[in-house]
């Protein structure tokens, strides 16, 4: 055990660290590989590998998740923003490159290959686009000669660009309603949010005017019509398991789910294990993302309390999709389930994400303290001014 008189940084971090929110994030990470060995046999023989193929590959990639997870959660407010500008510097030359180098799947040029594996640039961005960003609106603030609004603006029109170029709508659509949340809680005025929303409903007319793939999905939700075959099976199956499942194993629908390990990971999970385990999981998303916004509520630091509230916007956000497209509740998208779904790329960018929200989460208690300290001193000079 650690002791509260050591002074390392282990120490330091065990003591500061917010426990139920690493308890959550692992929680999250357990269940993926339990979930894993339920959904993912029948699609690798499906496809002629070996049953447990990706269920090997999920515990493979969860482990370089969870020291990635456990490393960043280590590092200060500074380092984090340094990090998070490389690695959004990495990942905006990474997408450029899959548009011209990158590998094509179902017509989308979204994934890299490096040394044999491949690679979705756009996950890594999430997580370190949002801290830059907020950077930006807390310098804006801070200070006026700055227009952090007007940069963070651009940057978001880069990123919107590049994912609609490869053609990638729904991290498109995550990626604006978290920017659009941010902006909102560093106080952008009444009237730029009436003109962003204006812009955003144009862009929705826009993307089904303009992609087919787009307009049909959105008609098969809205009539029912066409290719409905993945989604309707998923409601089957969670239709199926009721309450408690059918059992570990015993799910027959799930084996005529062609993305049953992946974007309909929850239908799989509440065929097999029934709607209280999907509720349980639902139950651990929302006290993240609740925990979350109720730290960054009581943050006296711009950039701290914008960091926070964006990585669980961001990351409960994404849950939503997955849930709300297994549940016929919004039109079938590509969207992993955060540390649920399989996805090498995914599941580390999500772990950098957490461990991003686990730093900025940690009990500062002497940074505060200076912080309180200053705002006294500011309102006993300004009494006597």
């Amino acid at each position: 055990m650690v002791s509260r008189v050591d002074r390392g940084p282990v120490a330091d971090w065990w003591w500061t660290i917010d426990r139920f929110l690493l308890a959550a994030c692992l929680a999250l990470m357990g269940l993926g590989i339990l979930l894993s060995f339920a959904a993912s046999p029948a699609v690798a023989e499906r496809i002629g590998l070996d049953s447990f193929h990706f269920v090997k590959r999920q515990a493979l990639f969860m482990v370089p998740a969870v020291i990635v997870m456990f490393a960043v959660s280590f590092m200060a407010p500074r380092t984090i923003r340094r990090f998070a500008m490389i690695m959004l510097g990495i990942s905006l030359v990474a997408m450029v490159g899959a548009l011209f180098f990158g590998i094509e799947v179902k017509g989308a040029r979204r994934w890299i290959s490096l040394a044999g594996v491949s690679i979705q640039p756009s996950e890594f961005m999430k997580p370190a686009f949002v801290i830059v960003c907020a950077w930006l609106f807390a310098e804006n603030e801070r200070r006026k000669d700055i227009p952090g609004n007007f940069f963070s603006m651009v940057l978001f029109c880069v990123v919107a660009a590049l994912l609609v170029a490869q053609p990638d709508l729904g991290q498109t659509i995550l990626t604006a309603v978290t920017w659009g949340a941010m902006f909102f809680m560093a106080g952008v005025p009444w009237l730029w949010i009436i003109g962003l929303g204006v812009l955003a409903v144009g862009g929705f007319f826009g993307a089904y005017t303009v992609f087919p793939h787009v307009a049909g999905r959105i008609d098969r939700f809205l009539t029912g019509e066409g290719d409905t075959f993945q989604v309707d099976t998923g409601r089957e199956a969670i239709i199926r398991g009721g309450w408690f499942g059918q059992g570990p194993g015993e799910g027959t629908i799930k084996r005529i789910i062609p993305d049953s390990h992946t974007d309909f990971i929850f239908s799989v999970t509440a065929e097999e294990y029934g709607i209280a385990l999907c509720l349980l999981i639902v139950i651990i998303f929302a006290f993240i993302v609740i925990r979350g916004l109720s730290i960054a509520l009581k943050e006296r630091d711009d950039f701290t309390r914008l960091s926070v509230s964006g990585l669980v916007i961001l990351f409960g956000f994404q849950s939503i999709i997955n849930m709300s497209v297994n549940l016929h509740l919004m039109p079938a998208k590509g969207m992993t389930l955060p540390f649920i779904s399989y996805g090498g790329s995914s599941l580390i960018a999500v772990a950098i994400s957490t461990g991003l929200l686990l730093a900025l989460t940690r009990r500062r208690p002497a940074a505060r303290r200076s912080a309180t300290l200053v705002d006294a001193k500011m309102r006993t000079l300004a009494g006597s001014i």
